[in-house]
This record gives C-alpha cells, structure tokens and sequence, in this order.
C-alpha cells in the first residue's frame, strides 16, 4: 500500500475562493452583511445592531434588506442600535430649516440695503444667501 505524500491541507479548498466579506446569515442570500442580530432570549427582546466585529456563533448577520425587513415573534421587542458612524437621515427639523433657508434666499432684497443691515447689527456684508457677521468680541 502506498502511502500518500499531500498533507491534508493541499487537499483543502483554496483560499481564494473563500471571500474576507461576511455575507447575510439568511438562506440563498448572498449579500454582504451590514447588521448584526443578536436574541436576549431572557428578555424576549431581538436586538439589531451595527455589524459585528467578529463572527459569533450565536448571533446572525443581516444584508441591509433582511435587516430593514426583520420582525420579531409575537410578544418580542425588536430593540435597533444606531451605528455612529453611518449617515443619518434628516430630521424633520433638519428639513424645516432647509426649506426657510431656501425661502430666504429666494425672498428678493432691496438694492439699497445689500450693505450692513440695520435689522441684524452683527451682520457686516451680505453676497445671495450667505452673510458675514461681525465678532461678538468687536
């Protein structure tokens, strides 16, 4: 009997196939992962949060649809975590005070007090929508 000489890691699957991304969690979907999900069983309580930076065995990566679509159990919480570091969606503040700001700039303005105006004493010069204003220290 011969005895073979490849070791056992040159039958292996090579490393190139496997990606360095981590991929969705659910069955058939193989888009990369962007959330983690992670059950408190004690607290009936899902939790979905930033992606995790290890794999745990006990918790499941979601692609960004899976985690936006994810409900829990009846009589589950499903509690969502922020990641800091992502984009945030404007607020209806954030959109109240763009949309003066663009009334604002589209109001006309009189000719004659482009200069400093005599409503807003801070304000030094104006140029469209923007204004220069003076130093409270001055």
């Amino acid at each position: 009997m011969r005895e073979s000489r490849r070791s056992p890691l040159k039958s292996a699957v090579p490393s190139n196939i496997v990606s360095p991304v981590r991929r969705c969690s659910r069955t058939a979907c193989g888009r990369p992962a962007v959330a983690t999900l992670t059950y408190v069983y004690a607290d009936s309580t899902a939790v979905l949060g930033p992606l995790a930076t290890y794999a745990e065995p006990h918790c499941y990566d979601l692609c960004a649809e899976h985690s936006e679509r994810l409900t829990a159990p009846r009589g589950w919480e499903v509690v969502r975590l922020s990641d800091p570091s992502a984009p945030t969606r404007p607020s209806g503040d954030d959109l109240e005070a763009l949309a003066n700001a663009v009334r604002e700039a589209a109001r006309p303005h009189d000719r004659g007090t482009d200069g400093p105006h005599a409503a807003d004493p801070m304000e030094v010069a104006r140029r469209g929508h923007l204004r220069v204003l003076r130093s409270p220290d001055s």
